[in-house]
């Protein structure tokens, strides 16, 4: 559950940007993932990319492309955003 958190986070900030950005589809987004830990255990890249695809489903991000590398620090950075 720890992952799906942060995924909502993240996935407001896209839908956020795309609404200032007047972008009707995100087709595409890449995350920095630090090491992060949440309730005792550390965010997997894997839990949070299907975590960020679950929210997407039925909106204007349905189907995005989410590209997670490491990073070494203790957070996470929306490194780009992608679409129409």
């Amino acid at each position: 559950m720890h992952d799906f958190h942060l995924a909502d986070s993240i996935y407001k900030v896209i839908m956020d940007y795309a609404a200032k950005n007047d972008l009707k589809k995100i087709t595409k987004v890449s995350i920095e993932l630090g090491s992060i830990v949440e309730h005792g255990e550390e965010i997997l890249p894997d839990n949070l990319k299907f975590n960020i695809k679950m929210l997407a489903e039925g909106g204007p991000a349905e189907g995005l492309a989410v590209e997670i590398v490491r990073g070494s620090s203790d957070n996470w950075i929306l490194k780009d955003i992608e679409g129409e």
